[in-house]
């Protein structure tokens, strides 16, 4: 799939090789705001990649103007939406996460003819805020698939390296037709909490050695997994992977049962060779008609919804809080205050609550 910025930004004919950066990137952005809402709406919902792309940089944009316009996107396209199984992925850098989700998406889209969006959340650059591992580029057999839809998008400092508005680019994803959904977390921090309070099925890739990964694997995102895999199970390193996934196996039997179910199980594959791909999408496949049958499905989903209006709450009451005028004025010198020990960090963040709610009456 061609990147539409990299398509926006090429010299149509005619127009100077020179032109200066700056003017080029401005007529682009021209250009995408010139759509209309209708016109967002109905490209999205015949599927076509470059509006869909340009619909996520609109709901990523932090110009108010962007937000509304994404805002009035999302609301028609909301009825369009949930027909999908939401994967999320996570694991060690080096687990081979993004191979593994190139031949599972490959295999989906010759296999079974279905659609497939990635969302895959790269870490930051602090000083451009852009993506660094760049997974479009690492992916690039299914990207350049007409069934795929790959999107990198920066975390830029968001929770957990999730990027901030991940949900609503996977319903735009879903409005768009893609059956199945892949986010792909950094595998770092607390991306994997994150990413499960956003899809069906939470898969864990670990590798070999797991008896040492083990002991410094964190509790709580073992017990998230559905499925614990043990990737680049081939050649030589094949009994190993098999004696790792024997041990992963035996390290989820001491966890609780969960709620939804299923019993979580560990699998091995091999993103070279492609053994237990098949393997591990039945595995998905089966979770969702388990989850279905129960009645839990549709109850995560419902309570992952009422998770999200919390966050973006939230989030709407620390831009409202920090951008009042009050504590603009006072901001600087309390945090100064807080630095010198002159105050504690308790009584400055009271100090401040105090006046912002004080402003309110």
């Amino acid at each position: 799939m061609t990147d539409p910025k990299e398509s926006a930004l090429r010299v149509r004919p005619g127009r100077a090789a020179t032109e200066p950066p700056q003017e080029l990137l401005a007529r682009v952005a021209k250009r995408r705001r010139s759509l209309s809402h209708q016109q967002y709406v109905d490209g999205i919902l015949k599927g076509q990649r470059t509006i869909l792309a340009q619909a996520i940089t609109l709901i990523e944009s932090s110009r108010a103007a962007d937000r509304e316009l994404a805002e009035r996107i999302l609301e028609d396209c909301l009825p369009h939406s949930g027909n999908s199984i939401r994967v999320g992925i996570t694991g060690v850098p080096g687990a081979g996460k993004s191979s593994l989700i190139e031949v599972l998406g490959t295999s989906l889209i010759r296999d079974h003819g279905q659609k497939v969006a990635v969302l895959a959340i790269d870490p930051s650059s602090q000083l451009s805020g852009g993506s660094i591992l760049g997974d479009k580029t690492r992916m690039k057999s299914l990207a350049t698939s007409d069934l795929a839809f790959v999107r990198p998008s920066p975390s830029r400092g968001s929770l957990g390296g999730v990027a901030q508005h991940t949900r609503e680019a996977m319903l735009l994803c879903e409005a768009a037709g893609y059956q199945n959904i892949i986010v792909e977390t950094v595998g770092v921090g607390q991306s994997e909490t994150a990413v499960y309070d956003m899809v069906d099925f939470f898969l864990l890739i670990m590798l070999t050695g797991a008896g040492d990964e083990l002991q410094g694997m964190k509790r709580g995102v073992m017990e998230l997994a559905e499925v614990v895999v043990i990737n680049k199970a081939d050649g030589a390193n094949r009994a190993a992977a098999e004696r790792a996934r024997i041990e992963a196996q035996t390290a989820l039997h001491y966890f609780p049962v969960s709620l939804s179910g299923w019993t979580p199980r560990a699998l091995t594959c091999s993103a070279q060779t492609g053994m237990g791909i098949s393997e591990l999408w039945n595995c998905v496949l089966e979770h969702t008609v388990v989850t279905k049958a129960n009645g839990w499905f549709g109850q995560a989903r419902r309570n992952q919804t009422r998770k999200w209006m919390h966050e973006i709450i939230q989030q709407g009451l620390m831009q409202q809080f920090e951008s009042h005028p009050a504590i603009r004025k006072r901001l600087e010198a309390i945090e100064q205050d807080v630095l010198e020990g002159r105050t504690t960090s308790f009584r400055a963040a009271r100090t401040l609550l105090d006046i912002y709610a004080g402003s309110k009456h």
